[in-house]
């Protein structure tokens, strides 16, 4: 047996429980992992409360990002004792999606933590090609932090925005998990960047990590901002994450021909969007939704020498995951939240 914080049906945050749960079984191909750190996700709260979408098995652990030790494994490629991150998504592998690349887009695509039970516990498993190497110099915490937003924020700012150097661009929710991988990596591409966040602290720490302007919404409008940064023209890509009237506010930051890119939508899931607007303008929507192994090696190598730096908020023992969650909810973090059992 193992101590998990599970979910036996969906709601509150009083819903989560810490108790005692048998640890998983392997199949062929897979590894039993160690849980030393899990980072929290906005994704991890909406299953909690019941996202629209696939089932999910009850009870049901939560947590998407990984990093411990492999205790055991069926397979080759691996061995009892390395030291692991794990790839958030699980695709078969087979298919041509997945033959291209494109795991996100394969038709059995399924997120650890959300259509699996994930790493809120003791001990997780997974497939063997999801395991990477934790990157030299960072700790599990650290490591925890890094893969689904990194992975997330390239596959919006490379695959698919295909940011250029010298571009202007906008992100939306700096002091998130997304925002703070969004503005490293946007940085080591050459881009100009006007960070957007809800307070001068947050606004403040962008400006470490590489923006190049800030603006505090809670206090300046977004719209004056983005014309003083563009001298008026706008940006050339808008990377958002928070939907609601954000992403009405995203569109009209844009230049002529400029690209806006999606990966969420923790402000609401409704948003409005004028369409003479958007084909005078000749302006792209984009949505994107995680990314896939190849481009988390790509992440990967700029962590390990030292340009993408994981950015820890706060880290809560795993038997006080609702506290960890309640955190997330009132957007009081800057960064990542990790859980440590």
């Amino acid at each position: 047996m193992m101590k998990a914080v599970v979910f036996h049906e969906h709601g509150g945050i009083d819903r989560l429980r810490h108790e005692e749960v048998p640890i998983p079984e392997l199949r062929s191909g897979e590894a039993l992992v160690r849980v030393k750190a899990c980072a929290l996700n906005h994704l991890d709260i909406w299953v909690r409360e019941g996202l629209r979408g696939p089932a999910i098995t009850i009870p049901h652990v939560s947590g998407c990002d990984v990093a411990g030790e492999i205790a055991d494994v069926r397979g080759g490629g691996a061995k009892p004792g390395d030291r692991v991150l794990v790839a958030p998504g699980i695709c078969c592998s087979r298919c041509p999606s997945c033959a291209a690349g494109r795991d996100s887009e394969c038709a059995g695509f399924r997120i650890l933590g959300f259509q699996v039970d994930g790493g809120y516990a003791e001990y997780v498993a997974v497939p063997i090609e999801n395991l990477f190497p934790v990157p030299a110099g960072l700790d599990f915490v650290q490591a925890a932090a890094l893969p689904l937003v990194s992975l997330t924020a390239w596959h919006m700012l490379h695959t698919k925005a295909g940011l250029r150097s010298g571009e202007d661009l906008l992100v939306m929710g700096a002091g998130s998990g997304v925002g703070t991988s969004a503005i490293q990596i946007a940085r080591q591409a050459g881009a100009r960047i006007l960070a957007a966040a809800g307070s001068e602290t947050k606004c403040a720490r962008a400006r470490e990590l590489g923006a190049h302007e800030t603006v505090d919404y809670s206090k300046e409008d977004l719209a004056e901002a983005v014309r003083r940064f563009t001298g008026g023209r706008g940006v050339d890509v808008v990377f958002e994450h928070t939907g609601g009237d954000n992403f009405r506010k995203g569109v009209a930051s844009l230049a002529k021909g400029g690209r806006l890119v999606t990966c969420g939508a923790t402000g609401g899931t409704l948003a409005e969007l004028d369409l003479r607007y958007l084909y005078a303008r000749q302006l792209s929507i984009i949505g994107s939704y995680m990314g896939s192994r190849w481009e988390l090696h790509e992440v990967l190598r700029l962590a390990e020498r030292g340009a993408l730096k994981p950015v820890v908020d706060r880290v809560f023992p795993l038997a006080e995951a609702a506290r960890a969650q309640e955190r997330m909810l009132a957007r009081e973090n800057f960064g990542k939240i990790v859980l440590v059992p």
